[in-house]
């Protein structure tokens, strides 16, 4: 009763750090109908493609041992090495199958969820031991949903049963007196029926129960307001945190700035180091400087200059001095106005040349 209030003010989705901090725990989706129905599906294979193989190696090799029943010793290290060398037999024609139901039985919980390696599920608890939160768990909601899961399940593949083998009644009868071929043949057909039907009626309860897991475990990793105040807290103190929000920070703002360049008037430029890019037009009080950078960053600016047929003036002393005394969005310093002012000059008049030569 006590959880009941602390749940109704989880109100919150879970963040990126809550849904990693859970994983590292070993607090994943995990729903057993999923697993089954893999193990489920690799008996199946098994039984259908790989029990003849495996059936047929066995009785080959049980086959020798009894014709040559009269050359084993009974006893001495003759008997040893030949319940030796059994064994490896049978275990040999047994590691595939072994080894595809440990494959399905990986491959259903890596659908469910990414690997994970954590101790915490392990770890000793007291409410593990502690009767009263036994007593709780065994009349909770999930018991009462398991107890129903199960005699629902029971139902399903009592039912599969009866409809599989119902109609084989007759043939089922008259077994005894059968050849072996055809006890062998009869079974794998039923079998075969029986997995198929299984399958298909667990594909259905598998996907009811993995929603209804992702649900439960989706509530219980949501947060309270107080929480998610608390972790943007912890995070902003992260120097981790603070050192990549920075990163983005300054990613974001170098875009903006390589977006303006294509607007510039002019880019003035040391001719190894600097660039640094201006911007004027008549309703202007002063040039403003819409870019600047060194080395590969300078180099980007011309590039997109060179791009857009914006003029790059080469003047290694201005460039630098425009670079240290000005930022991004900000006029150019009053003692560099005449300079800027002959560089742009400049730069108009060969424009009005280019465009009364296109005229003309």
């Amino acid at each position: 009763m006590s959880d009941q209030p602390e749940q109704s003010e989880k109100t919150e989705d879970p963040s990126q750090k809550r849904l990693e901090d859970a994983h590292k725990k070993g607090d994943v989706v995990k729903s057993q109908e999923v697993t089954t129905w893999f193990m489920v599906l690799g008996s199946a294979m098994v039984f259908a493609f790989v029990a003849p193989m495996t059936a047929g190696s066995v009785m080959t090799t049980l086959g020798g041992y009894l014709g040559q029943a009269d050359l084993y010793e009974v006893g001495g290290p003759g008997f040893g090495a030949f319940v030796t060398n059994a064994a490896i037999s049978l275990l040999g024609a047994l590691l595939i199958p072994m080894a595809l139901l440990a494959l399905c039985g990986v491959a259903g919980n890596m659908v469910q969820h990414r690997m994970v390696f954590s101790l915490d599920p392990i770890k000793p608890k007291f409410s593990k031991v502690s009767p009263i939160a036994g007593f709780k768990r065994l009349f909770s909601t999930e018991a009462l949903v398991n107890f129903a899961k199960g005699l629902f399940k029971l139902v399903v593949f009592s039912t599969i049963m009866v409809l599989v083998v119902w109609p084989d009644r007759d043939r089922l009868d008259t077994i005894m007196t059968a050849e072996p071929t055809m006890i062998l043949t009869l079974f794998q057909e039923i079998g075969i029926k029986i997995f198929i039907a299984t399958l298909i009626a667990i594909t259905v309860i598998a996907l009811l129960d993995y929603l209804y897991v992702r649900h439960k475990w989706w509530k219980r990793q949501m947060m309270t307001v107080k929480e998610v105040r608390d972790e943007y807290k912890n995070m902003e103190g992260d120097p981790h945190i603070k050192g990549r929000i920075r990163q983005i920070r300054l990613e974001r703002s170098r875009k903006r700035m390589m977006a303006a360049v294509p607007d510039a008037t002019v880019v003035v430029v040391n001719p190894t180091h600097y660039a640094v890019a201006l911007k004027y037009d008549r309703d202007m009080a002063a040039p403003e400087v819409v870019a600047k950078g060194v080395d590969s960053i300078a180099l980007r600016i011309r590039a997109l200059a060179r791009d857009h047929d914006i003029p790059i003036v080469e003047n290694p002393p201005l460039a630098r001095a425009l670079h240290a005394g000005a930022e991004i969005g900000e006029q150019i310093p009053a003692e560099h106005f005449k300079a800027v002012a002959q560089i742009i000059g400049y730069v108009m008049r060969l424009r009005s040349r280019s465009r009364w030569k296109s005229g003309s």
